[in-house]
């Protein structure tokens, strides 16, 4: 019951959070997107600061976007403009301030980006730790769950299913298995997926810059009509490789049938997803992947050896 209330608040709160502030693209006087003259993006109509690009910057103020307003990026403060609500205030622009703030002193909005990414995911490694525990411990229960599910295959009388269920309990405090236990990151995951997405795309600095060649702002799909074709593929198979093995490293030997195309499924999704992402932010979701993966194997790594011992 407090797991489903907790579950009901956080998601009653990240609404409220999403209607308090969002990007908004930038159309012209026909309602159609207006696209980056230089990287064939959509722009952003609520940009936090200035563009440095003149033609980018044209292409703003032929739209009734007023830039002279906006300070420039490198003097852009968690409480520059004006107010937005909260979710803007308390992560859009705290965001921002902190991938410019990097990206000033390493020279490059990507590296910050990948840097932003590791901080976040070292902060939140004791929770996303569990989640890698919970796998491994459920691998470990497989056969007593499976000699379970044996015993009481094709009773579907109400009686049975308690006891099956009582059962299971009693195997998953034999194994200290709380499967809910690690799906916390997963619900901070998809709020924290929307703030890079919408920091990327409302900082002309971030999305202007380039990275081995990359517009950081410019999707996939676009780039491969580009002469830098391959940088844009290679994003595309590091996305589809880290998604996969991240799924992969997280599935458990007592899944269900129908759930073990997931990792599949799950790839393909985030494969077409990130086709139509700017590709910071698929240097973000990469670097985010290769965390979880590396995590995973040193706690599978950490879990044998003390079978071992």
């Amino acid at each position: 019951m407090k797991i489903k209330k907790g579950l009901k608040v956080f998601l009653l709160l990240m609404v409220l959070f999403l209607m308090t502030g969002c990007a908004t693209t930038l159309v012209d006087k026909d309602k159609k997107p207006v696209k980056n003259p230089e990287t064939g993006q959509s722009l952003t109509e609520n940009i936090l600061c200035k563009p440095t690009s003149e033609m980018t910057i044209q292409t703003y103020e032929k739209n009734g976007v007023k830039i002279d307003k906006l300070p420039d990026c490198d003097q852009f403060k968690i409480t520059s403009g004006k107010y937005e609500g909260l979710w803007t205030s308390l992560l859009i622009k705290p965001l921002a301030f902190v991938i410019l703030w990097i990206g000033k002193y390493v020279g490059s909005f990507a590296i910050a980006l990948i840097i932003v990414s590791l901080v976040i995911r070292f902060i939140a490694y004791p929770v996303t730790k569990k989640t890698a525990m919970q796998s491994e411990l459920l691998k470990k229960a497989n056969p007593e769950l499976e000699r379970l599910k044996k015993k009481y295959e094709g009773k579907t009388d109400q009686e049975s299913m308690m006891k099956q269920s009582q059962e299971m309990m009693m195997i998953y405090k034999k194994y200290n298995i709380s499967p809910m236990s690690g799906c916390l990151f997963s619900f901070i995951q998809l709020p924290l997926f929307i703030a890079f997405f919408e920091a990327i795309n409302r900082v002309p600095a971030i999305f202007e810059d380039t990275f081995l060649g990359i517009q950081l702002g410019t999707t996939p799909i676009i780039g491969f009509g580009t002469n830098m074709i391959i940088g844009y593929i290679l994003i595309m198979i590091l996305i589809a490789l880290s998604t996969y093995f991240s799924f992969k490293l997280n599935a458990t030997a007592n899944m269900d049938p129908s759930m073990k195309m997931m990792p599949y499924m799950m790839t393909g999704i985030i494969f077409i997803t990130g086709l139509f992402m700017p590709s910071a932010l698929g240097i973000y979701w990469i670097t985010s992947n290769l965390f979880t993966i590396i995590q995973n194997l040193l706690v599978k790594r950490s879990k044998e050896y003390h079978g071992k011992a």
